[in-house]
C-alpha cells in the first residue's frame, strides 16, 4: 500500500494590478458644500436635468419680469417722472408667483434626497451635517433673490433710461434689494423646514402653497374685518401672523415703503421692530430645525 502523501499548502499569490495612492490635493469639505450649493441653485431652474425641468421655473422667472419690462416700456414711452410700482411693492404684488416658485423648488431641493435615501450617501463624503443644511439653504436662499431681484434691476435701469432722478432711485433700489432678500431667506428657511417634513414632493409642494397662502388670506381677510369696524389699532398686531404680512411689515417700517395693510394701516417703528426680530428669529429657527431633522445621516 502506497505511503499516504500530504498535499502541499497553498501559497497566496500577489498581482499587481497597477493600483496608486492618491497623491493629488485633497479639496475637502469647503469644496464639497460649494459645490452642493452650486448644485442646488442650478437644480432650481433645471439647469443640469431634463427640458421638462426647466418649463415651470424658467416660466415663473419670465412671469416676474415681464411686468417690470411693461413697465418699464410705458415709463420710458410716456417719459414718466416716476415709477409707478415702488420697488418695495413688486415682491409683494407678486406673491403668488414667488409662492408657487417656492412650492415647487423647495421639495425639489429635500423632499428627493430624503426619498431616495442620498443623504446617507452625502454624509458618507466629507460632508457634515452643517454643511449640508447650509447649502440647501443658500441655494435656495440665493434662487429666491435671483427671482425677486431681477425685475427690480430691469425697473432700476429703466428708470435711469427714462432719466428720473438718479439718487431717489438709487436709495430706492437699495431698499427693495434689502426687502427681496429678507424675503429670500425667510420664505427660503419656512419652505425648506415644510419640505423637510416629507420624501413626498407632492405633499410638499401641497403643504408650501398651504402655508404660504391660508395664512395670507386668513390674515388679510381678519384685516378687513378689523378696519370695516373701525378697529385699525389691531391691524399692524395680525400682521405677525402671515409671512407675506410679516415682510410687509418690515419694509413699511424701515424701508420707507407703502403699506398693503388695509386702510393703509401699516407697523410703526415700534412694532416693526417686532416683526423685524420675528423675521430673523424664524430664519434662525428654520436653521435650527433643518439641522434637527438631520441629525441622523440614515434617514
Amino acid at each position: 500500500m502506497p505511503p499516504e502523501t500530504t498535499a502541499a499548502p497553498a501559497q497566496g499569490v500577489i498581482h499587481n494590478i497597477g493600483y496608486r495612492d492618491y497623491t493629488g490635493p485633497r479639496l475637502g469639505r469647503g469644496y464639497a458644500r460649494r459645490a452642493l450649493y452650486s448644485q442646488s441653485l442650478r437644480g432650481a431652474y433645471g439647469l443640469g436635468r431634463s427640458a421638462k425641468s426647466k418649463v415651470l421655473p424658467m416660466t415663473l422667472f419670465g412671469v416676474m419680469c415681464v411686468p417690470a419690462a411693461i413697465i418699464v416700456a410705458v415709463a420710458v414711452a410716456t417719459k414718466m417722472t416716476k415709477l409707478p410700482v415702488e420697488y418695495t411693492r413688486y415682491a409683494i404684488l407678486l406673491q403668488a408667483v414667488i409662492g408657487l416658485f417656492l412650492a415647487a423648488q423647495a421639495p425639489q431641493s429635500v423632499s428627493r434626497d430624503l426619498r431616495f435615501r442620498t443623504v446617507p450617501l452625502y454624509f458618507s463624503r466629507p460632508v457634515e451635517r452643517v454643511d449640508y443644511v447650509v447649502a440647501k439653504f443658500a441655494a435656495l436662499a440665493s434662487a429666491l433673490f435671483l427671482l425677486t431681484a431681477t425685475p427690480l434691476v430691469i425697473l432700476y435701469a429703466g428708470a435711469l433710461l427714462a432719466k428720473m432722478g438718479f439718487a431717489a432711485q438709487t436709495k430706492a433700489f437699495a431698499q427693495g434689494l434689502v426687502s427681496v432678500a429678507l424675503l429670500s431667506l425667510f420664505f427660503a428657511g419656512i419652505g425648506l423646514v415644510v419640505a423637510a417634513l416629507t420624501p413626498r414632493r407632492g405633499f410638499g409642494v401641497a403643504a408650501v402653497i398651504a402655508v404660504l397662502t391660508i395664512s395670507y388670506g386668513a390674515v388679510s381677510t381678519v384685516q378687513g374685518i378689523a378696519l370695516a369696524r373701525d378697529n385699525t389699532d389691531i391691524i399692524a398686531w395680525l400682521g405677525l401672523f402671515s409671512p407675506v404680512t410679516l415682510i410687509d411689515g418690515v419694509q413699511t417700517a424701515f424701508l420707507s415703503a407703502t403699506s398693503a395693510f388695509p386702510g393703509g394701516h401699516g407697523p410703526g417703528a415700534g412694532a416693526g421692530a417686532l416683526y423685524l426680530l420675528v423675521v430673523l428669529g424664524a430664519v434662525a429657527g428654520s436653521y435650527g430645525l433643518l439641522m434637527a431633522r438631520y441629525r441622523r445621516a440614515g434617514l
